[in-house]
């Protein structure tokens, strides 16, 4: 009687071994949902960052042509300087709606201007922010502000005359940019890399010099 009442055996019925089985299926299910979820949020994001780094690339300016110089005077200083802009791979238009001219002729965008894209200028004495420019169409224009495929836009800083149009560089840097005077253009867009230009002025300045 002890041993038929308090043998130890044990066994697995049929719907317990349903119920280990549904646990297991279960259990891989939400596992399988998890990579698949993981899985599809990472294409997303690497879709993005494709479909971003597209968008910068595009949006990049080059440099077209030289850079002009131009000085108030033979052995004087530098008051002007223009460049030709256009498109990398003929990409998303830039907006180069053109900045406000300033009563004071400082040579600086007015601070109420709307203009998009913003150049900086540098040089071991000064730092000098949002210039005042201007920009005409060269060859192909569709009419507006937008630098699109195919299209060039000669920029130019400061006006030619000392009292109108905004101002010069005289007026907006510290100190004038004059000889052996090795400087940098940045020009900021919305969006894409910054179009960076550096030259140096030559050991005598002329009043239209080809830049180096």
């Amino acid at each position: 009687m002890y041993n038929k009442y308090f043998k130890h055996e044990k066994g697995i019925t049929g719907l317990e071994t349903a119920i280990i089985l549904i646990a297991f299926v279960v259990v891989a299910a939400v596992f399988a949902y998890t990579a698949l979820s993981a899985g599809l949020f990472a294409t997303q994001k690497s879709q993005e960052a494709v479909y971003s780094g597209l968008t910068e690339a595009q949006s990049t300016l080059e440099l077209r042509g030289g850079v002009i110089a131009t000085a108030n005077a033979s052995g004087g200083s530098v008051k002007q300087i223009s460049f030709i802009v256009a498109n990398v791979l003929g990409g998303a238009p830039v907006d180069f709606t053109a900045p406000i001219e300033t009563a004071a002729h400082s040579g600086l965008a007015d601070s109420t201007s709307k203009n998009k894209v913003v150049i900086k200028y540098i040089d071991a004495d000064q730092t000098v922010s949002n210039l005042f420019w201007t920009r005409t169409a060269l060859g192909t224009d569709n009419g507006n502000a937008l630098l699109e495929a195919n299209e060039k836009f000669m920029i130019v800083i400061g006006s030619d005359a000392d009292d109108d149009d905004g101002g010069n560089l005289i007026s907006a840097l510290g100190t004038d940019l004059g000889t052996n005077k090795r400087f940098t253009l940045e020009v900021l867009t919305p969006a894409g890399a910054i179009l960076q230009i550096e030259r140096t002025t030559p050991a005598y300045i002329n009043v239209k010099m080809n830049l180096r």
